[in-house]
């Protein structure tokens, strides 16, 4: 019998799940065993898991979990260094040479597990079956909106929090811009035609934001992209991978521009491949923005869990998408999880 144990997230801010009781439910209806770790902070009660019927734990329990158990989660694990024995389904961003993720791999080469990254479960022609990218690219816009606000009052953008839905967010971000004035910035998006990008430029819309909306014509060119520096905000919505090109080179900061805020949403500044070149780590929800330069002022926001401002919204978006996939454990009709073991094989290979 498949037995999906879902673990309770042990991150600061995190409270999204991937997976909602109703989907408990249907994975029950077809055989699998869940069980569903205790949590404090997860957006969805854990009544609403027990009412399920399936196994309720102790947070933090699963490194003592049955040896068949595929340990399920969103977030990264504790950095303890202890081997990993289980099968995870997780986000890893151990596939691109992140430091992290090689210490990641190396406990999954010591402890005989494997890693089924949710980030790699595609159907046969390598399109991701599931993702959290519109909710990411809702709230990466209003983070970047909130530091160019604060830019207005001479200032850099103070803590973020999370928010009960994303008409509170559009509440509470208005109020913000109201207080600047009349007068609003425009923005440039490169992945415009992607979930992120969509997301990014919905947020825009509603807050009467301008966009120049790109994609992979406008970009096919290679660079370099002077039009980014035209735009008050630019935000970047595609994966950093081999061949991407460079939006905005680290010349950028002291460049004749009008830009003055870049919302990272992809968010790899680990990655050889990121094509943002003015800085190098992500920020935070209590630092939301890193000034890389002073004079003309240039802010990077690059929160690398954005969707968590909005966990209810995007919990049960992603949940609905990854639902299937999950049901396809048992026999895995697709070849969706065959597929994401041999990524993770080829990757602990070239440890």
């Amino acid at each position: 019998m498949t037995h999906l144990w879902v673990r309770a997230e042990q991150r600061d801010h995190e409270t999204r799940v991937g997976v909602t009781p109703d989907g408990v439910r249907r994975l029950q209806d077809t055989g699998v065993k869940v069980t569903v770790e205790q949590s404090a902070t997860r957006v969805i009660p854990d009544a609403e898991y027990a009412a399920t019927g399936c196994t309720m734990a102790p947070a933090y329990s699963w490194p003592g979990a049955p040896q068949d158990a595929i340990i399920f989660g969103l977030k990264e694990l504790p950095e303890d260094g202890s081997p990993l024995p289980h099968r995870h389904i997780m986000f890893g961003h151990a596939f691109k040479g992140q430091p992290a993720g090689l210490r990641l791999l190396q406990r999954f080469r010591e402890g005989g597990g494997t890693l089924l990254d949710l980030e790699y479960l595609t159907d046969d022609t390598g399109r991701r079956l599931a993702a959290f990218g519109y909710w990411a690219g809702y709230a990466g816009a209003a983070v970047a909106l909130k530091c160019w606000a604060a830019q207005q009052h001479d200032r850099i953008a103070g803590p973020v929090s999370a928010y009960e839905s994303s008409t509170h967010l559009l509440q509470d971000l208005q109020s913000d811009l109201v207080a600047t004035g009349t007068h609003r910035p425009d923005a440039l998006i490169v992945g415009a035609l992607g979930r992120v990008g969509h997301g990014v430029a919905d947020l825009c819309t509603a807050m009467g934001v301008a966009t120049t909306r790109w994609d992979m014509a406008e970009t096919a060119s290679g660079g370099p992209f002077p039009q980014v520096l035209a735009h008050g905000l630019f935000f970047n919505c595609v994966l950093a991978r081999p061949g991407t090109p460079v939006f905005v080179p680290a010349s950028a900061k002291t460049a004749s521009r009008r830009l003055s805020v870049i919302g990272d949403i992809a968010c790899d500044p680990d990655s050889d491949f990121s094509p943002i070149k003015v800085y190098d780590r992500t920020t935070t929800w209590s630092a939301p923005a890193l000034r890389v330069h002073d004079d003309p002022v240039l802010d990077v926001t690059a929160i690398d869990n954005l969707p968590s401002m909005l966990p209810l919204e995007s919990s049960e978006d992603y949940a609905g998408q990854l639902l299937p996939v999950l049901l396809g454990l048992p026999d895995d009709p697709q070849g969706v999880w065959a597929r994401a073991t041999a990524t993770f094989g080829v990757h602990l290979e070239r440890l």
